[in-house]
């Protein structure tokens, strides 16, 4: 360790980089807009130190594991447009380009130079889902895509403060090529407060401790936690394991998309290989290398210990081989949205269930594997328009000693529902159900989790709905004998009749019609003959597994279970 920062100092510091993290994420979601950001919590925030011109993430808050790990090649590509000789305070660097540095369109990252007595010696990044960025959908998430240039507004590097001042043009253009406007504004002075508040919080962390035990603290960070990862990764078997898991579709027409993964453990390093995975697709399918990446440092934490400070290096020891015109490392002009959405939940499924087939107690049965997107757009009843996204939660993956969580966004999402109140309020929709799925989770010792049934009713004619969502063939996997979860299934319900939907499709919808969407349970662990007849029981008193499926998988007869539980 550095002689210049005791241990005392180096936790005080350590913890005060995470808290100006957690605390720009405060800004961003009290100040927000949009009901995705505020009340969904779609965003992430991160900072980064800055040596040699290189910018490396040191802390990070806990929000959306699709965003942190990808955003490190955002700020990337910000530097590297922006060295740092061409930047002042107040800058703020605005970009999405997937094949620079971002995931999807609409989201948008947002960097900003902190300087500390004019040298510049850290970087604030903050990432919003924007819920419409325009392109040929609403809501900017068209599962019909099949070039990027239908997505919506691509944005490479570019100055949108600049000293401090809105870069009137880049608004403009900006705001011009979306439904929302005054929403987007709004979010992006949303973010621009988040990353000032990091701003201010570094110049008084830099003002108590002295900048040179800042510099030598945040290096020791890093350090600490790749010797951290490394004997993690250490304490795995020496070898190579291999899994191979199915995307549905691409609706496009391109079916049974294969992610492989091989993952080597070679002493204290790790290497994963994605060769043999398909190439990428015309439809939205595709993923670029930082969303690829993202899901994979995810896992990995995932497998070793979560406690290990998330920042470059943690990440150090791993490298990542991805072959470039696959759908994890897509080459323009790919469609992409929804690799970010699908394709992160895949490889995150790939990597967990490599590490599961030697090590089933480290690992986790499959989650849903879906973000399960929708978006409704058009003009509301006073002719405002409108554009609302969000995703739909599932079941998790039973895991050794516990059941799957219901009704949750897993894995790579971690997002919040949007409050009924909130979609009813905001707009012309209304929630007519919203329930768990009995019998959805996957049988094992631990079971997995319910998927959700979510009934949205369209209030008003000449509402584009798009949905894009995934696990509608290919079930959710159990692990250790555990059974899979249930596919998903969507319906639209129309004029009396009931329609099944395609998982990647787009409709016009007038007043009156109700998207049906019933999204996938989370596969069960272990043999569904050791599971506890009690918390047979339980779920049958609560209504999460019916009395046929108690009879038939787990060989519990409901009125003696019903007896138990009274008991």
């Amino acid at each position: 360790m550095s002689e210049a920062v005791d241990p005392v100092t180096l936790e005080v510091l350590r913890n005060a980089c995470v808290a100006v993290a957690e605390e720009m994420n405060a800004t961003l979601v009290r100040t927000s807009y949009s009901p995705n950001i505020k009340d969904r919590r779609d965003c992430s925030c991160a900072l980064f130190d800055l040596t040699d011109g290189v910018a490396e993430m040191i802390s990070q808050a806990e929000n959306i594991p699709v965003h942190l790990g990808a955003m490190p090649y955002s700020v990337a590509a910000a530097v590297e447009a922006f060295p740092p000789d061409e930047l002042q305070d107040g800058d703020a660097i605005l970009l999405n380009d997937p094949f620079h540095g971002g995931a999807h369109l609409p989201d948008m990252t947002l960097v900003t130079p902190i300087f500390v007595d004019d040298e510049l010696v850290a970087v604030a990044a903050n990432r919003a889902h924007h819920a419409d960025v325009g392109g040929g959908q609403a809501g900017s998430v068209a599962a019909d895509s099949t070039e990027i240039y239908q997505e919506g507004l691509r944005v490479p590097p570019v100055k949108l403060y600049d000293g401090g001042d809105p870069v009137a043009d880049v608004f403009d253009l900006l705001l011009t090529n979306v439904r929302t406007p005054d929403e987007r504004r709004g979010d992006f002075r949303a973010q621009r407060a988040a990353n000032r508040t990091a701003v201010e919080r570094v110049r008084e962390v830099t003002e108590r401790h002295g900048l040179d035990t800042f510099r030598a603290a945040t290096a020791e960070i890093k350090a600490y936690a790749e010797r951290r990862m490394r004997a993690e990764i250490d304490a795995l078997p020496d070898g190579t394991v291999t899994f191979e898991d199915y995307l549905d579709d691409d609706g496009q027409g391109h079916t049974d998309l294969r992610i492989a993964v091989s993952v080597t453990v070679d002493g204290d390093e790790l290497v994963v290989d994605f060769a043999g995975t398909s190439d990428q697709v015309a439809g939205a399918i595709n993923a670029p290398l930082a969303v690829t990446a993202s899901a994979t440092y995810y896992a990995v934490r995932c497998v070793t210990d979560p406690d290990v400070p998330p920042n470059a290096g943690t990440y150090r020891p791993v490298e990542i081989r991805a072959p470039e015109g696959t759908v994890v490392n897509a080459t323009p002009p790919a469609a992409v949205v929804g690799g970010n959405l699908e394709v992160s939940q895949r490889v995150t499924d790939a990597l967990l269930g490599a590490f599961g087939t030697e090590a089933p107690e480290r690992s986790v049965a499959a989650a849903q594997g879906t973000m399960n997107s929708v978006t409704f757009g058009g003009a509301d009843r006073t002719g405002e328009p409108f554009a609302f996204y969000e995703t739909v939660g599932g079941g998790y993956g039973g895991r050794a000693g516990a059941d799957g969580m219901d009704g949750v966004h897993a894995h790579m999402s971690n997002t919040l529902n949007t409050p009924a109140e909130v979609l009813e309020t905001v707009y012309p929709l209304r929630v007519r159900r919203y329930a768990y799925r009995p019998d959805s989770g996957g049988s094992g010792e631990f079971r997995g989790g319910l998927g959700l049934r979510r009934d949205i009713e369209v209030l008003t004619d000449g509402v584009a709905f798009s949905l894009l969502a995934d696990r509608r063939h290919h079930r959710p996997y159990g692990i250790a004998g555990g059974d899979a979860g249930d596919a998903g299934a969507d319906r639209l319900h129309r004029d009396g009749e009931s329609v099944a939907i395609p998982a990647k499709s787009t409709h016009a919808l007038d007043a009156g019609d109700v998207v049906c969407l019933r999204t996938p349970g989370g596969g069960g662990y272990g043999d569904p003959a050791d599971r506890d007849p009690e918390a047979v029981a339980r779920d049958l008193r609560l209504g999460k597994v019916s009395a046929a499926r108690a009879s038939e998988v787990y060989d519990i007869d409901p009125d003696t279970a019903a007896e138990r539980d009274d008991q």
